[in-house]
């Protein structure tokens, strides 16, 4: 497959993912089936490949503003920081299209002024994924600074495998035109959410899987009740819920972005990955 295809094939499917439609059959490959697979609760099939472009995720450097020992956490901000808010969420998986549970993601990025902190670790921070391969970060729309345009860093790491170091973009940033590192292929996919944004972006790994390398996960119920608990909520674990679907939680409306059944810790405001609150 040459560059052309593999950017055009890349970019039908993040704007069907961004728009909440089907993608062509035809274009559909391993992310966005996976991504919906594991949200479903099922185990995924293996399958050929599952990046976009037929290889996994490309690495780039790491840049002069590395610090280890990052702390845990999901998120990187409090209530008294200034700058957009930031979602980013997605998943990790292997060559085999199967999610990979407890993937090390250490991430940093600059400030609203375009400045790191090399004295703490604000806007530094690592966490894993969960059984399911997933993981959310909450941060900032990055500033800008000379030379480079909006990205953020990240070190993903499957148990016990090699360190992939890469960065994320934003499209529509006018700096991407001349920013020599900035590469299509690392673009998430990002929204309006009010006043704050919502990204999501998928790893792929060069991690070998097997039939016997499948993660393990807890089977969801098949409850499908309809009773509306205290508090303003319709959304129910065991729930299954197609796309455009629409729920209350805490008293606040929300839409489905991709079919799945509802787990416990996949509740509306915790996965933007599923579920746009309107």
């Amino acid at each position: 497959m040459d560059e052309e295809n593999k950017l055009s094939r890349k970019t039908v499917l993040k704007a069907a993912l961004a728009a909440s439609v089907a993608a062509p059959v035809a274009l559909i490959g391993g992310p966005a089936l996976a991504r919906t697979t594991v949200a479903s609760g099922q185990t995924p099939e293996l399958t050929p490949y599952c990046d976009d472009g037929d290889d996994p995720t490309i690495p780039q450097t790491e840049g002069p503003y590395f610090k280890p020992n990052s702390p845990q956490r999901t998120s990187l901000v409090t209530s008294g920081t200034p700058g957009t808010r930031l979602t980013v969420s997605g998943y990790v998986f292997g060559l085999g299209c199967l999610p990979i549970a407890r993937a090390l993601l250490d991430f940093w990025q600059a400030d609203v002024n375009g400045a790191y902190d090399n004295v703490g670790y604000t806007f530094r921070g690592h966490q894993f994924t969960n059984d399911q391969g997933a993981f959310s970060l909450s941060t900032i729309v990055p500033g800008l600074y000379p030379g480079r345009t909006r990205h953020i860093h990240v070190k993903v790491q499957a148990p016990g495998r090699p360190v992939l170091t890469t960065q994320l973009y934003f499209p529509n940033e006018p700096r991407n035109n001349t920013d020599t590192i900035f590469d299509p292929r690392l673009l998430m996919t990002v929204r309006d959410a009010g006043t704050a944004k919502q990204a999501a972006f998928d790893f792929v790994l060069n991690v070998p899987q097997t039939s016997t390398s499948r993660p393990t996960s807890t089977t969801p119920t098949t409850s499908t009740s309809t009773s509306n608990p205290p508090g303003g909520t319709t959304w129910a674990a065991g729930t299954g819920y197609s796309a455009g679907a629409r729920v209350t939680y805490s008293g606040r409306g929300y839409v489905c972005l991709q079919a799945h059944t509802a787990q416990p810790g996949w509740e509306p405001p915790s996965t933007p990955a599923l579920w746009r609150a309107e």
